[in-house]
C-alpha cells in the first residue's frame, strides 16, 4: 500500500479541523492534497471541481430539500405540541414523566420531520422550562433533550438514510426507511429506562394520571399529524411513488395542516423557505465536498487496501463488526454525519459484504453508530443546540449524557449482532 496519499489525506484533514476550517473546505482542500501527490495541479482541480458537481447530480437527493421543508412546516404548524400533549398523556405519571414525554416526543417528531435538530429545538424550548419548573436538573433535561433528537435520523423518513442509499451505490430506499423503525424504537426504549432510573433515584416528581377521556382526545388531535407517516412510508413501500416524490408530497401535506391549525400564514413563509434554503445548502455542500473525497480514496485504491488490511487481520465477523464499529465511534467524534457516511460507506461496505452482511442492516449500523457523534465534542451539532437552547455548558451535560451514551451504544450493539431487527420488517414486503 502507497501510504503517502493517505498520510497527506489524514494530516492535512485534521489539521484544517484543528484551525477551526469549515468541515466542507477541509474535505475538498484534503482530497486536492491527496490527488496532487499523484497527478499535476490542473487535472487535480479539474477532478475535484467535477466530482462535487456530480456528486449532486442525483435524482434521489431531490428529496433532502423537500424533506428539509416538510420539517421547517412541521416545526412551525403547532405539530411539535400536540406531539407532546399526547405523549403527556401516555407516560407523564410514570417516575421520570417529563423525561419520558421528551424521549417519546422526539421519536414521533423526528419521525415526522426528520431532523434531529429540529426535533432538539422543539422540544427543548417546548419541554426545558417545563422540566425544570418541576425541579428536573437543568443538565439532566438536556442530555435527554440531546440524545432522545438522533432516535428521529433511524426512524424514517430520513435524509441520512437517503444520502446512504446513494453512498452505498443504490440500496433500497424503501427498505433503508422499514429497516430503521425497530433499531430506532429499541434506541427510544433504552434511553427511557435510563431516563426513568436516574429519575427515580433523583427523585423527580410525577405527574397526574391521565384518563381514558383525555388520552384520546390528545391521540386525535395528533391523528393528522401521524398520519403523514401512513401517506409517506405508506406510498414509498406500496411503490405508489418514490421518496423524492413522497417529500414532496410531504411538503404539501405540512403545509396544508400548519395552515388549518393556524400556525403558518403567508407572513411566515418566506422565513421558513429562507431557513430551508439555508440547511439544505449546508447538506449539499457536504454531500458535494465528501463525493471528492470518495473519488480521491478510490483513484488511490485506499478503500481496497483497508478492505484487504481488515480482511488480513481475522475473517470472524464478530471482530471485524466490533473493529468497524470503534472505528465509526472515533470517527464520528471528529466527523459530521453526512461526510462520514459518503467517505466511509464505500471504504467499509466491501469489507461487511464479503463477510455475508446485507448492506440495510449495515445501513442502518453506519447511522446509529453515527448518531451518537452527534452528540459529542467536538462537532455535535446536536449537543451544541441542546446546551444552547438549555443555558448551560458542555461540561456539566457531559455527567447525565454518559448512562445515556451506554444506552444508546448497547443498542448499537444489539442491532449489529441480531440483524432480524434491522431486516424483519423489511422481508415482510419482500423489500
Amino acid at each position: 500500500m502507497e501510504y503517502i496519499p493517505l498520510l497527506v489525506l489524514i494530516l492535512s484533514f485534521v489539521c484544517l479541523l484543528a484551525i477551526g476550517t469549515p468541515v466542507a473546505w477541509s474535505i475538498v482542500v484534503s482530497a486536492t492534497l491527496t490527488l496532487l501527490v499523484s497527478i499535476p495541479a490542473l487535472p487535480a482541480l479539474t477532478t475535484v471541481s467535477q466530482r462535487i458537481a456530480a456528486g449532486l447530480d442525483s435524482f434521489a437527493l431531490l428529496a433532502i430539500p423537500f424533506f428539509v421543508l416538510s420539517g421547517e412546516l412541521m416545526n412551525r404548524g403547532g405539530i411539535a405540541c400536540r406531539l407532546i400533549a399526547f405523549a403527556k398523556t401516555l407516560v407523564g405519571a410514570m417516575p421520570g414523566g417529563l423525561a419520558l414525554i421528551n424521549i417519546i416526543s422526539a421519536m414521533l417528531m423526528g419521525a415526522i420531520a426528520g431532523s434531529a435538530l429540529a426535533s432538539a429545538s422543539a422540544m427543548g424550548t417546548m419541554l426545558g422550562p417545563e422540566m425544570e419548573k418541576q425541579g428536573y436538573d437543568r443538565e439532566f433535561g438536556a442530555a435527554v433533550n440531546i440524545t432522545s433528537a438522533t432516535t428521529g435520523l433511524v426512524i424514517p423518513p430520513s435524509n441520512i438514510l437517503i444520502v446512504y442509499s446513494l453512498a452505498s451505490g443504490g440500496a433500497s430506499i424503501a427498505a433503508l426507511f422499514l429497516a430503521g423503525y425497530i433499531p430506532g424504537i429499541l434506541t427510544g426504549l433504552f434511553l427511557m429506562v435510563v431516563a426513568s432510573v436516574w429519575a427515580r433515584r433523583k427523585g423527580y416528581q410525577t405527574g397526574e394520571r391521565s384518563n381514558f377521556r383525555e388520552v384520546l382526545r390528545t391521540f386525535v388531535d395528533a391523528v393528522p399529524s401521524l398520519l403523514l407517516l401512513v401517506v409517506v412510508i405508506g406510498g414509498i413501500v406500496a411503490g405508489i411513488f418514490t421518496a423524492t416524490e413522497a417529500s414532496a408530497i410531504a411538503v404539501l401535506y405540512s403545509l396544508v395542516l400548519g395552515v388549518i391549525y393556524r400556525e403558518i400564514s403567508l407572513d411566515n413563509l418566506p422565513k421558513i423557505a429562507l431557513d430551508a434554503s439555508a440547511t439544505t445548502a449546508i447538506v449539499m455542500l457536504l454531500i458535494g465536498a465528501s463525493m471528492s473525497m470518495s473519488w480521491a480514496l478510490s483513484y488511490e485504491h485506499i478503500p481496497q487496501e483497508i478492505s484487504e488490511g481488515l480482511l488480513g487481520i481475522t475473517d470472524n465477523k464478530i471482530l471485524i463488526l466490533l473493529l468497524i464499529n470503534l472505528i465509526l465511534l472515533l470517527v464520528g467524534i471528529f466527523m459530521d454525519m453526512t461526510p462520514a457516511v459518503l467517505i466511509f460507506t464505500p471504504i467499509f461496505l466491501p469489507v461487511v459484504t464479503k463477510l455475508g452482511l446485507d448492506p440495510v442492516h449495515f445501513g442502518i449500523i453506519m447511522i446509529l453508530n453515527l448518531c451518537i457523534g452527534l452528540c459529542t465534542p467536538p462537532v455535535g451539532s446536536v449537543l451544541f443546540v441542546g446546551v444552547g437552547i438549555a443555558r448551560t455548558s458542555i461540561e456539566k451535560v457531559v455527567r447525565p449524557l454518559l448512562p445515556l451514551f451506554v444506552a444508546m451504544i448497547l443498542a448499537l450493539f444489539l442491532v449489529t449482532y441480531i440483524p432480524e431487527l434491522s431486516l424483519w420488517l423489511p422481508s415482510l414486503f419482500d423489500l
